[in-house]
């Protein structure tokens, strides 16, 4: 009775939600259901290579929206800072054309200049925009390609009522991934004023200093005090990124994980179910022993060791440049292949060396090594010279 109570106590600290039961029977054993112990389909393993590719082809990959948005900010900024002179002087030029060669007629614009003026400024744009659409682009493409590789997937177009569910999106509302997601945007936010504060206060000599210079110099050094501030802001936004990137390889790798009765269920789906595959090789095996054993009467010779191995031999020169192994066995299969060799005269020889030798290095079908030619000639020479004799 001690060992009942103490059962029960010992596993009721692991699980008192779990169903056990224990009782004692009439000759004074302990029965005790330990369903407490089982597998209850918690995912603690890391996802199969077949797991990992189904998801792939669902359209569920690894990857950072937050830095490739940031890769792809930083970029534009970069380009602009970079072909910010060569963008300023060709508005100047677009400006310049539209005041001197298109003068007013009075105070109105021809048509005729109006279509010109409207295609200068269309070049002129196409100038400045070019650069930093292209630069865009490529760094977009890049990002992505480099985090997800070459992907083609109808399936995450298709519509999933899991994502209507209200309940389902209450859930995902106050989830950890919204928390994440609100601290992320807390902390972008506390960044692009931190930053922008922090470098403006420093430019605020230089800023005041605008005031007494001209106003193409003022529009200047703002647009360069813009960019320099955007490029830090979009710094801090690649290592947000960066650490985002981090945080969605553990999520990833969490919604991927399976259970161990997962993995048990996918082998089976791969490879067949082992009790199948055993009686599959059982059968393969009986076949394989029939054909065998059939094939026995054919042979030349058997080769024995004289109780443990026996070899089979068969040599036809019109099917094969060497004698064959048509049967071999050990022990039980070896006075089985003798028993069926005397019950069609075949010539029964012992040769130890060679019946074991014989049996180790060649395969059933297989064609004798040229090594053992010279023993195995001599073997046949002696088998056939006593059907001559037993012919004459």
């Amino acid at each position: 009775m001690k060992l009942k109570y103490f059962l029960k106590e010992v596993l009721s600290k692991f699980g008192k939600n779990k169903e056990f039961k224990i009782h004692q029977t009439s000759t004074g054993r302990i029965k005790a259901n330990l369903q407490l112990f089982a597998d209850n389909g918690e995912k603690t393993e890391k996802a199969t290579p077949r797991k990992r590719s189904k998801a792939r082809e669902e359209g569920q990959v690894l990857q950072s929206r937050e830095l490739n948005s940031a890769i792809v900010l930083l970029s534009a900024f970069v380009t602009l800072r970079i072909f910010g002179q060569y963008m300023y002087e060709e508005i100047l030029k677009c400006l310049k054309v539209a005041i001197t060669v298109y003068p007013l007629n009075d105070g109105l614009f021809t048509i005729d200049g109006l279509f010109e003026l409207y295609g200068e400024t269309v070049i002129t744009f196409l100038k400045i925009a070019t650069p930093v659409l292209m630069v865009v682009l490529i760094a977009g493409i890049g990002s992505a390609y480099a985090q997800v590789g070459f992907l083609f997937t109808t399936k995450t177009l298709g519509i999933k009522l899991s994502r209507i569910n209200p309940l389902k999106g209450f859930k995902r509302i106050f989830s950890l991934k919204s928390l994440v997601e609100l601290l992320k945007s807390i902390i972008k936010i506390a960044l692009v004023g931190y930053i922008g504060y922090g470098y403006i206060k420093g430019e605020m000599t230089n800023v005041l200093g605008m005031m007494d210079v001209d106003v193409v110099s003022s529009a200047s050094f703002l647009g360069s005090t813009i960019l320099n501030a955007a490029i830090r802001m979009c710094i801090a936004f690649v290592v947000i990124g960066v650490a985002d990137y981090g945080y969605q390889w553990w999520e990833y790798e969490k919604s991927l994980r399976m259970s161990k009765q997962e993995i048990k269920e996918e082998n089976k789906e791969v490879e067949g179910n082992p009790e199948i595959k055993s009686r599959i090789r059982q059968k393969q095996r009986q076949m394989s022993m029939r054909r065998m054993l059939q094939d026995i009467p054919k042979a030349d010779v058997v080769i024995t060791n004289p109780t443990h191995y026996a070899v089979a031999i068969k040599y036809d020169p019109k099917e094969a440049d060497a004698p064959v192994v048509v049967a071999k066995g050990q022990d039980y299969m070896a006075l089985r292949i003798k028993e069926i060799a005397k019950e069609h005269k075949v010539e029964i020889v012992e040769n130890k060396p060679l019946a074991q030798t014989l049996y180790k290095t060649v395969e059933i079908g297989g064609k004798i090594p040229p090594e053992l030619y010279q023993a195995v000639a001599e073997v046949l020479a002696f088998v056939y010279s006593l059907k001559e004799k037993m012919k004459k």
